[in-house]
């Protein structure tokens, strides 16, 4: 009995200064308690340059152990032969690199790796990263960006190990501990792997000769893998961001005292960020509020033009009227108000960049501090204290999906009323335009719904379109079940609105999935059902899933009413794809009928 290792790769960085240091494998060889009788000899290529060392040993008491230790990559390049031979030969393969060798890791990568990956054969396969990391810690200092990329990453090297198929370790140092206990305990678990293998195979190959005349049972293959499905990433804040550049149903209109210029936005996206702003458009009162220093900025900064500049909130619908006027006082603090509404419509996250933008337009550094100081207040959470540390610790208020949340399915500055079984539902154009390009064109467009107040909404249940609504709220969506899912992704169709149907697909997907094959054999749910609503509705994902779902769980299916539904199309796509085949029931027919001639016992059944 015998095991193969062949080390590739040199430990030691470019700028070490302990040349004299041991390799890896030596000093596993000298200081491993299982490892006896070593022997070693030097291999030259044919330019006379050592190439690799070769030990001889034994582990385990009676095991033969042979390594090749080769700690530079050139005999890739000078002989192949030799190389692929090794590799060919091997029971185990260990790459090692240092972490601050860049430069080698790179070349490794792009060079080395292709060619080991093309002789490499059923081998196991290790990945040692040897080294502390000179700069773990990174540096601010833009003079130290080139250094940050000196050394070679734990994702990197775990990332070349997934290449590979191969085991990743990380030895900070060649100490007893990363040798013996880490590195070896590694390396002796492949090595009694190795050595199961081959007497497994030994085994296997004498029972072979032993059962060559017997016949054996039919063999089931493994089920198709079902498709899979990729869930669409959120583009929330990008749909409030762009109803601000737009300005489609905007009712708020900002003006400096002499008219000169308007800057638009929408009273439910300002109110879902600012108190103040609740304030200013009456969705909260003055004894609602208990920060004064909130009610004392609003009046310095703000006055809304006709009428009282803090009117009493009228809880229901207002009618469809021009913009509120709205003039702001401080001329400084309107010349940059467009670069604050941006911030605030693109998630008002982006502190650094807000200041960037102001000190650029005014070029005065008291003015930008005095701008800058007005958006935290007009931001910051009532009552508590207003720093830079707190916008940079997000302690301001973003805009996102619990902001508008507050404001779903609730009268409070809602222009348009949704008429559904009986029901109304109170909403608000700028979300729904702002999320929904079909909703986008009919309040918009030359349609009725243009300039009605109330919307009457057809083929759609009331909870079906509370869900879709509130989706469109807070880009978030928890239907209660299957066949809700489905509605959801039926109302999701129809509205264009994409992110939600893959949602809906997911989760119709992940719940089938989960469903043990008893509850799937006796639920009620039609699966055949479910397929020819999304193929109605346009979800081919889904409609492919499921026909793969149905022909993997063909036993099940075939016994079902609904499986007579099915077309032509669809009973040729499910017997072509159907788990288990038709040709491993013939052959496990067969074995039985076999078995039962010979009055043997079934090894299967």
């Amino acid at each position: 009995r015998s095991v193969n290792i062949v080390a590739f790769g040199n430990e030691r960085d470019g700028f070490s200064e302990d040349s004299q240091q041991p390799s890896l494998i030596w000093s596993y060889l000298r200081r491993s308690a299982l490892i006896s009788q070593i022997d070693s000899s030097l291999s030259a290529s044919h330019a006379g340059n050592q190439v690799f060392t070769e030990y001889q040993a034994c582990v385990f008491g009676n095991v033969r152990l042979v390594v090749h230790d080769c700690p530079v990559w050139d005999i890739f390049d000078s002989d192949w032969y030799t190389s692929y031979r090794l590799i060919g030969g091997a029971d185990i393969i260990v790459i090692k690199y240092s972490v601050n060798d860049k430069t080698s890791f790179q070349e490794l990568k792009n060079s080395y790796v292709p060619m080991v990956k093309k002789a490499l054969k059923h081998c196991s396969v290790i990945i040692s990263a040897i080294g502390a990391r000179k700069n773990g810690v990174p540096c601010t200092c833009p003079l130290c960006t080139s250094d940050r990329r000196s050394c070679v990453t734990t994702s990197e090297g775990v990332q070349l190990a997934k290449e590979l198929g191969a085991t990743y370790l990380e030895l900070h140092t060649l100490n007893d501990f990363y040798i013996q206990k880490y590195f070896g305990g590694v390396l002796e678990y492949f090595m009694i792997q190795c050595l199961n293998q081959k007497s497994s195979e030994k085994m296997k190959k004498r029972k072979k000769m032993q059962k060559c005349h017997r016949v054996q049972p039919p063999q089931l293959e493994q089920p198709e893998k079902m498709p899979i499905l990729k869930g669409e990433a959120s583009h929330y804040n990008a749909d409030l961001h762009n109803l601000l550049c737009c300005c489609q149903c905007a009712d708020v209109a900002f003006y400096p005292k002499d008219l000169s210029m308007v800057v638009e936005a929408h009273k439910i996206i300002l109110c879902s960020v600012s108190h103040l702003f609740m304030l200013l458009f009456g969705v909260k009162s003055l004894s609602d509020t208990h920060d004064a220093s909130i009610v004392q900025l609003a009046q310095s900064l703000f006055a809304v033009e006709a009428g009282d500049p803090f009117p009493s909130s009228p809880r229901g619908v207002p009618p469809c009227v021009l913009p509120v006027r709205v003039v702001v006082k401080d001329s400084v603090f309107c010349s940059c108000l467009p670069d604050i509404l941006h911030f605030i419509y693109s998630g008002a996250f982006q502190w650094e960049q807000l200041e960037e933008d102001i000190k650029k337009k005014l070029k005065d550094p008291d003015k930008t501090e005095h701008v800058l100081e007005k958006v935290k207040c007009i931001l910051k959470t009532p009552g508590k204290q207003n720093t830079v540390k707190d916008c940079k610790s997000h302690q301001i208020k973003w805009l996102n999906n619990i902001s508008l949340r507050l404001f779903f399915n609730t009268p409070v500055l809602a222009d348009v009323i949704f008429k559904i079984q009986g029901a109304t539902v109170p909403a608000h154009r700028a979300v729904l335009v702002a999320r929904c390009k079909v909703m986008a064109a009919m309040f918009n467009g030359n349609y009725l719904e243009a300039n009605s107040i109330l919307v009457p909404v057809y083929g759609v249940s009331k909870d079906t379109f509370l869900s879709f609504l509130e989706y469109l709220y807070t880009d978030s969506c928890c239907p209660a079940s299957i066949l809700q899912a489905m509605s959801l992704l039926i109302c999701a169709e129809m509205y264009q609105v994409m992110r939600l149907q893959h949602i809906c697909e997911l989760y119709i997907i992940t719940q089938l999935q989960s469903m043990p094959s008893r509850e799937l054999a006796s639920t009620s749910l039609s699966i055949v059902s479910l397929l020819k609503k999304a193929k109605f509705h346009n979800s081919d994902c889904l409609s492919t899933w499921l026909l793969h779902f149905i022909a993997t769980n063909y036993l099940i299916f075939s016994q079902k009413p609904e499986f007579q539904e099915l077309s032509v199309e669809e009973r040729n796509f499910v017997e072509m794809h159907r788990w288990p085949s038709n040709l491993y029931l013939k052959q496990l027919a067969d074995y039985r009928n076999y078995i039962h001639s010979q009055k043997c016992h079934c090894t299967v059944m």
